[in-house]
């Protein structure tokens, strides 16, 4: 073993070697480790869990007696959590940059080692294609510290698990090996459930309360009133514990994060002043002398309580009633701002990452404003733009940061992309082809990373699944082909087709993974096929799974897209559609166009489908249930696919009719939406075969299937009329 004198001073590299035809001697693999560490020590778990724990023992006194040798090596070509896999003869070297390099780099190993055998492994150099790869996870701690998304059913079924230490075991240990290297916790004012703030001690909360109250649908948008007396009145106490413990916590979840390479962030939304219930004066006055100290106070203590706590984030205007740009900056500067650089100077050994959300501000003004957090030598300024709006399955390219000419504000400074998604609750999702472009085509000089998850969704445990095999799974791992097709292409975009292929066949033992990878990629389309022709940007304006939005953005009392919205909603400005009334007008001029027409995108929807329901004939086993929900999910969406081809088709027609007068395009219209019906109650069958319904969201309310049912066959009569 090297001392530790010698790694305080040695360059961060570390390697491990493999040696097999030691182990026809002694039916053994030696592992030999210079570096006892918990990183090193979680991928070699899943290392000797592919060997097999009968031949494997640990040395830790001469490498070159061992099978498995890992040690410290230079190597130039790798950058930070990079690594290296080499293949000579019998042996295997893993290079790692640092202790995630070898981490990853092991994990790597161990997958190569589980799709191919020894001979199969391939000689590779990887580095990170994107710094900072990370979720966005809403955080429902505390009926009295919301997050955005606490009034729906996903909030209420996960408060609980949030202060469960296993929940974060299992979920850190999954993102870890899909490559995430941070958490972004974001609720809306966090710091009652998590610190005790010198001056304000009275407002730490005890114990984990959830209410009782009989809901309404719909609450406010900016999620001003949540705590409204009904809901604050009638609690429960889901668990019971300190302000102390809940610190201990706390810690402990972040250490064990660190222990994966992963680093936790607090992101909130300004002002709100939940779970201080008026102690001290506190309001959510921007002009309150006492918030103001509060907030500050609260930040830095955040860092002091919790060593481990990598960065804090905000964003301005969701609850600053009429501020201007300058007024809010101003705000946030005298609270995080200071509140952050107060923290940096305590400990200046310790390195801070400060996030700064460009939403309802300009990105400019934000720079100059928060000058002296940019310059401070321990704290990252990063910005965070919401890339996609709320729909990343929309297109794979996107406009909105060209609109806020985005890029040149920032001035060469660090960006997270915010990819948001606030489609796939339901079923599960897969299409490296889409996932790749999309992340391929990010603004890449200026990205730090990208967060990807929801505001309509809590990505905690499985509340949804009738029956499942696994109760109370972790969503990320009932999800989990989607959340490792944007974690390990974060990490590495030029991984092919036919490794997940070959990940799928060792998922799904016996599966012929060619169809079954066919089928969930074409499937996993009807998402941004459908959005990038409906385009409804924000997630109160468009939920594909329900057909729903808010009733003010579906211009009708119900919140249903009926055809008529189909006809009037626009296309998405990078899908490269064309809306139903430009097509009618076309048509009616005599025109062409380079864009996919409305019936372009219906062939599109009945071809993805079409593939995807007959490359899963024949899958369907009752020996597998995860393969069985899987199908199952894939069959579902394949359905809502064809409904929404029909659908479009219909309102296409029916917009020819309105303005041609032409009873043939009528009737064309009614047989389209009569055959929407069909498979929108195909649709509803196959997915309440194996989920609950109705489900209550916080952006779009209520979603009833059986409901909308009756709403589809509206859709006929409005075409008959």
């Amino acid at each position: 073993m090297y001392s530790s004198n010698f790694f305080s001073k040695a360059l961060s590299f570390f390697v491990i070697i493999l040696c097999f035809s030691c182990s026809n001697k002694t039916n053994k693999i030696v592992i030999y480790s210079s570096l006892d560490t918990p990183k090193v020590n979680f991928a070699i778990t899943d290392l000797s869990e592919v060997i097999g724990d009968n031949y494997i023992t640990f040395e830790s006194s001469d490498r070159y007696k061992s099978n498995i040798t890992l040690h410290v090596e230079p190597e130039e070509k790798l950058k930070k959590e990079g690594f290296s896999i080499q293949k000579d003869d019998n042996k295997i070297v893993v290079t790692g940059y640092d202790e995630a390099g070898l981490m990853y780099g092991t994990l790597e190993l161990a997958e190569q080692l589980k799709l191919y055998g020894f001979e199969g492994v391939k000689t590779i150099t990887r580095n990170p294609y994107l710094e900072m790869r990370g979720p966005k996870f809403n955080i429902p701690l505390d009926v009295r510290t919301p997050s955005y998304s606490d009034v729906s059913d996903a909030a209420q079924n996960n408060i609980q698990h949030m202060w469960d230490f296993t929940f974060w075991k299992d979920y850190i240990d999954t993102m870890a090996r899909y490559r995430y290297n941070y958490i972004s916790l974001w609720n809306l004012h966090p710091f009652p459930s998590l610190v005790k703030v010198p001056g304000y001690e009275d407002i730490a909360l005890n114990d984990v309360q959830r209410s009782t109250v009989k809901w309404k649908e719909n609450y406010n948008l900016m999620a001003i009133g949540f705590d409204a007396p009904e809901i604050l009145e009638n609690p429960e106490i889901v668990k019971t514990i300190s302000i102390e413990e809940k610190i201990e916590f706390w810690k402990k979840v972040m250490a064990y994060g660190k222990n994966r390479n992963i680093d936790f962030h607090f992101i909130t939304w300004n002002i709100f002043d939940y779970g201080t219930q008026g102690k001290y004066g506190i309001t959510d006055d921007r002009d309150n002398e006492i918030t103001t100290d509060y907030f500050r106070k609260s930040v830095k203590q955040l860092f002091v309580t919790y060593p481990d706590l990598a960065g804090i984030g905000l964003t301005t205007g969701e609850n600053m009633k009429g501020a201007n740009h300058k007024e809010r900056e101003a705000w946030a500067y005298d609270t995080y701002a200071l509140g952050i650089l107060d923290a940096a100077k305590e400990m200046p050994e310790r390195q801070f990452k400060f996030i700064h959300r460009q939403h309802q501000s300009g990105a400019r003004e934000i720079a100059e404003k928060f000058k002296s957090v940019v310059e401070a030598d321990n704290v990252e300024f990063l910005f965070c733009f919401k890339y996609a709006k709320a729909h990343v399955y929309s297109a794979t390219k996107q406009p909105f940061h060209e609109n806020a000419n985005y890029v040149e504000q920032i001035k060469g400074m660090k960006t997270l992309w915010g990819l948001r998604n606030d489609d796939t609750f339901y079923f599960r999702w897969g299409a490296p082809d889409f996932t790749r472009e999309f992340i391929e085509n990010l603004p890449y000089d200026v990205a730090k990373g990208i967060y990807f998850g929801s505001d309509q969704w809590i990505w905690g445990r499985d509340f949804l699944t009738n029956n499942p095999e696994t109760p109370n799974q972790i969503e990320v791992s009932k999800h989990w082909y989607q959340w490792l097709l944007w974690g390990r292409l974060s990490y590495d975009p030029t991984i092919s087709n036919n490794r997940f292929k070959d990940v799928l066949a060792n998922h799904f033992s016996g599966i012929d993974a060619d169809k079954l990878f066919s089928a969930w990629q074409n499937a996993s389309m009807v998402y941004p096929i459908t959005t990038g022709f409906h385009w409804g940007r924000l997630d109160f304006q468009w939920y594909i799974e329900g057909c729903k939005s808010r009733p003010q953005q579906a211009e009708n009392e119900t919140g249903f897209h009926d055809v008529n919205r189909f006809i009037t909603l626009g296309v998405h400005p990078k899908s490269g559609n064309q809306s139903i009334p430009d097509y009618v007008k076309m048509i009616t001029e005599g025109e062409t166009t380079a864009l996919k027409t409305p019936l372009d995108v219906v062939s599109k929807l009945h071809d993805v489908s079409d593939n995807a329901l007959l490359n899963i004939k024949g899958l369907k086993t009752n020996e597998n249930k995860e393969l069985q929900f899987t199908i199952n999910d894939i069959e579902s969406l394949s359905f809502l696919g064809k409904y929404y081809a029909y659908k479009i088709e219909g309102a296409t027609y029916l917009a020819l009719y309105r303005k041609s007068n032409d009873k043939k395009h009528q009737e064309l219209a009614v047989k389209s939406l009569e055959a929407a019906l069909v498979f929108w109650e195909k649709y509803v069958s196959e997915a309440m075969s194996q989920n609950h319904n109705p489900l209550w969201t916080n952006r779009v309310g209520i979603v009833d299937w059986k409901q909308i049912t009756e709403w589809v066959k509206l859709d006929i009569e409005i075409a008959k009329q």
